[in-house]
């Protein structure tokens, strides 16, 4: 098969210019198989495992297909938790960065007035939870009748986690001339139950799932007594020195009491789980993607929405509940063409999930021995001096984007009846700025927020102090990002 480029594909300029900027070199393989497809507007049914860029599979075509000019939603994105509502979210910003695609996240635990606010804005697409996104649906917060694009994300999680009826009452709102994409790293009856009632003779893509198998990842499993695991996942770490390991734990309460034990060996680590509030969780994976610290101790809650490529090591120091939660976790190392190890911890009362583990993923995980005496011993200076050198902070491609964008935050809007058009009509005159330097804009009754792109920030903040909107001389400072 010849190698894809991007520029294989009808992407507009804008499109292009942001896949640059990301890094995105040549499609993954469901980027190839998924895009055609998706830009034709058929609907698609997608089985692929975690790390294979699907976000960007589906992001991309959503991206080039929206219209700009409207003002409601056209794509809806459901996703089963908050950490891969808000991960999309980004993704698609990211995508639709030079367009102006203005795309909102949906969930839980956030204020409903602020998203019910954003809502009322120009808005492109919809990234949500499904108990959020139908909570607004139910109020009238959410307006339906453009949307016509709809992406169920992880649907075997979604059903898993018992967002099936939630799901079906969404869909059941939707406009019926729609296209639908459903993508799930494991297909169920309930999946297939679910395509074959809501969609449209999809077109069928299975990425065949290498990762799962030792071609990216190589599995090993260690026997252990339930009362020697710490012992153990310390020798492993000393023997292994791992660059960045996420640690799983079955509960929140392992999590926590693991988290305290590696702490006090002053082991750099930090912990996530769905007992902590969804500000806290977002900090900590953001400092575990700059690689502030090494160690994630984590629940299952975190296998989902983590899309970090460096991860060289997952370790299930306790076995999952869900077979498929094996895959899942698993699959967080091993990502973007990147090799990785996955380590279970196995005690005797375990067997019967193990064995439930190795039928559902089609081989047998090669058991090792845990680390002798010697090889800790050997390993030990080279592991400390590691620890104490500290983890080196990796450079986000997201964060190298948002660095060339500033936020200004205009003292007018609405009431003061200024549309869009008004701020990039008069921007894109300025001396030395285009419209091509002009990113998202957000107009709420009294204020407005303009993205300014490729670095022009500190220029247009200067400039705009004596340059009127509409006749009118609005105070202009640097917003928040």
């Amino acid at each position: 098969m010849n190698e894809k480029n991007f520029t294989d594909y009808p992407l507009s300029e804008e499109i292009m210019r942001a896949l640059s900027g990301l890094g995105y070199e040549t499609p993954t393989e469901v980027q190839t198989e998924v895009i055609p497809v998706a830009l034709g507007k058929k609907d698609l049914v997608v089985k692929s495992q975690t790390g294979s860029g699907k976000t960007a599979a589906y992001g991309i075509p959503l991206c080039e297909l929206v219209d700009w000019n409207e003002n409601k939603p056209q794509a809806l994105i459901l996703t089963p938790t908050r950490e891969l509502a808000v991960q999309v979210n980004e993704d698609l910003t990211n995508i639709g960065r030079f367009k102006r695609i203005k795309s909102t996240p949906l969930f839980g635990k956030h204020p409903f007035h602020m998203q019910k606010a954003e809502l009322k804005q120009r808005t492109h697409m919809v990234v949500g939870t499904p108990g959020r996104v139908l909570d607004h649906i139910e109020r009238g917060t959410l307006s339906l009748d453009r949307i016509a694009y709809l992406v169920i994300d992880e649907a075997d999680e979604m059903l898993n986690m018992g967002f099936i009826e939630q799901v079906q009452s969404i869909i059941g709102a939707l406009p019926k001339d729609r296209v639908t994409m459903l993508f799930s790293a494991t297909f169920p009856e309930d999946v297939a139950k679910l395509s074959r009632k809501y969609m449209n003779q999809p077109a069928q893509i299975e990425i065949k799932a290498s990762g799962i198998t030792t071609a990216t990842i190589e599995h090993e499993l260690i026997q252990v007594m339930e009362a020697d695991k710490l012992a153990l996942l310390r020798n492993l770490l000393i023997v292994e020195n791992p660059d960045s390991c996420i640690v799983f734990c079955r509960t929140q309460e392992n999590v926590d009491r693991l988290f305290r034990e590696m702490a006090e060996l002053d082991y750099p680590c930090d912990r996530i789980h769905g007992g902590m509030e969804q500000e806290e969780r977002f900090e900590v994976m953001n400092a575990f993607r700059r690689g502030q610290f090494r160690y994630l101790i984590a629940t299952d809650v975190a296998a989902r929405g983590i899309d970090i490529t460096n991860i060289t090591h997952v370790i299930n120091y306790d076995i999952p509940l869900e077979k498929e939660s094996y895959v899942h976790r698993t699959g967080r190392t091993g990502r973007a063409g990147k090799t990785g190890k996955a380590i279970t911890f196995v005690t005797p009362k375990d067997y019967s999930r193990l064995s439930d583990i190795e039928a559902y993923i089609g081989f047998e995980i090669p058991k090792v021995k845990a680390p002798s005496e010697e090889a800790v011993e050997r390993r030990r200076e080279e592991f400390e001096q590691k620890i104490n050198i500290g983890p080196e902070l990796k450079k986000d491609k997201r964060e190298q984007l948002s660095k060339q964008i500033m936020k200004l935050n205009f003292a007018g809007g609405k009431k003061k009846k200024l549309r869009a058009v008004d701020f990039v009509g008069t921007i894109a005159k300025l001396d030395g700025v285009s419209a091509d330097d002009i990113g998202i804009i957000t107009i709420l009754d009294h204020v407005s927020d303009v993205e300014i792109l490729n670095g022009k920030g500190p220029l247009v903040l200067e400039l705009m102090k004596n340059t009127t909107i509409k006749g009118k001389l609005l105070k202009v400072r640097r917003g928040n990002k």
